[in-house]
């Protein structure tokens, strides 16, 4: 189970149980340990150090053109790295932002980007992608850095276009994620949207809105429990709301003033109830362990990783890997 090269901090987890498939090692485990983006390069070292917490199943991330581009460069070494250490990854994510862009050329090439991004994820014999619900066509101050979600005083000091005609640009964005839905599913993949503070589609009922929208069955949700949590959004309620629409969870923890993304019971989040409409939902999927972030203040990010699997697991519903265990 365990892999020599282990970094000096994962070395006392030897002994670790291997997780139950469902529950995956988010990409935010390399991100909090290497940058944003990690270096595509390194993939492998990320591939070993996630398999050495435990899991058998793990998140991979292209981050903007030229992060995705170096991954789809290396693409057939990471899938023998994978078959080598026997993990899989159910969801490939396609960071693009561009997709969402006012000027219509730019959307276009990032549908070809997309799909680059749907060539890896269909390689890798992903279930699905996901990406960040579409950013409003904001005009942000120079010198913005390359981030994972836009803070409230980022957001704050966003302008728009004078020349934005809303109803014009709704009509292309729709039709560029409908697109984005046709090519997902031309490679047997689901789409989902990741909620994040200031998004068009950050709470239940702004993405049911926007599914409305777009009207593609292959359109789904990623439940985020820490973003969702700290703008208000009722996770137990959401769960029961959109049903089938959720096949993937992101779950940390939130103390409900401020993005962060903690070990569960370091927030405020309710899991008992969280976990009792998890099992009325009907909900097969996956869960992430999705844990740090500059913004998060974990200090030991191995031992977060693979204690929260731990808690997760112990919490699974009947029906999500709970017969294997018994």
């Amino acid at each position: 189970m365990f892999l020599t090269g282990l970094t000096s901090s994962q070395s006392h987890l030897k002994g670790f149980a291997v997780f139950n498939s469902s529950i995956i090692c988010c990409y935010l485990y390399p991100i909090s340990k290497y940058g944003y983006p990690p270096p595509a390069e390194l993939t492998g070292k990320y591939l070993r150090e996630m398999k050495a917490l435990g899991f058998r199943s793990v998140e991979l991330e292209g981050i903007h053109e030229d992060h995705l581009l170096a991954v789809h460069e290396r693409r057939m070494e990471i899938k023998e790295e994978l078959e080598t250490l026997g993990l899989s990854v159910p969801f490939f994510c396609i960071v693009l932002p561009g997709l969402s862009s006012s000027e219509a050329e730019v959307r276009a090439h990032n549908l070809a980007l997309f799909e680059k991004g749907c060539e890896i994820a269909e390689l890798l014999e992903a279930e699905g992608v996901l990406d960040n619900a579409p950013l409003p066509p904001y005009r942000f101050p120079d010198g913005i850095p390359v981030v994972r979600h836009y803070d409230e005083e980022v957001l704050l000091a966003a302008s728009l276009s004078s020349g934005l005609d809303w109803n014009s640009y709704w009509a292309g964005l729709i039709e560029t994620y409908r697109s984005a839905c046709d090519i997902a599913a031309a490679h047997n993949l689901t789409y989902h949207m990741h909620p994040c503070l200031g998004v068009l589609a950050s709470t239940t009922d702004a993405y049911l809105y926007f599914q409305d929208a777009v009207d593609r069955d292959n359109l789904r949700f990623n439940l985020d429990t820490a973003n969702q949590f700290v703008m208000k959004d009722n996770l137990a309620l959401s769960l029961l709301r959109l049903g089938n629409r959720i096949d993937y969870i992101h779950l940390s923890d939130n103390r409900g003033s401020r993005v962060e993304h903690l070990p569960p019971g370091r927030g405020a989040i309710n899991w008992d109830v969280f976990f009792d409409a998890l099992e009325r939902s009907g909900f097969k999927g996956h869960i992430g362990v999705d844990i740090g972030g500059e913004e998060s203040g974990v200090d030991n990010i191995d031992e977060a990783y693979a204690e929260a699997a731990q808690w997760i697991e112990d919490r699974l519903p009947v029906g999500l890997g709970k017969e294997e265990r018994e």
